[in-house]
């Protein structure tokens, strides 16, 4: 009997692609814990997490062939974005005692910042539909 690996009817294994990922998501890990280092040595006020963010764009912007190769764990990253909220979840339930005391304010914090958000997405979105309405100029033609 053969071994189910040599049939022909199983796909060969994409290693290739795997280290591709393993690659790139060490990349992005690389990038976040940078920007922590940098967050704790010139201790400024911006996450950690955010600096890498930057650091991601300035890399992005100086080697753009970098974007393909991103892309695909990025997106994989965007695609399970909620499993990462699980944790915050988790401690809002382990701390509901003495966030019970904060209920009020903490749901005013929500709705004033979720509504505040709305409306900038919505006039940078007026801003820019307006901006691309716009002819553009045309462009200077000198008569002989």
């Amino acid at each position: 009997m053969r071994h189910p690996a040599a049939s022909p009817t199983h796909a060969p294994v994409p290693v290739k692609a795997d280290l591709a990922f393993v690659r790139t998501f060490a990349l992005l890990v690389a990038l976040q814990g940078v920007g922590e280092f940098i967050a704790w040595i010139a201790r400024v006020p911006i996450p950690g997490p955010v600096i890498g963010l930057v650091l991601l764009l300035c890399l992005l912007s100086a080697a753009p062939r970098v974007e393909r190769d991103v892309q695909g764990p990025a997106l994989g990253l965007l695609n399970h974005l909620s499993l990462l909220f699980i944790p915050a979840g988790a401690g809002v339930f382990a701390l509901a005692s003495v966030l019970k005391g904060q209920l009020f304010a903490i749901a005013v914090a929500i709705l004033v910042s979720t509504a505040l958000s709305i409306a900038a997405g919505g006039l940078v979105t007026c801003a820019l539909l307006e901006r691309k309405a716009k002819p553009s100029m045309p462009s200077a033609k000198i008569e002989p």
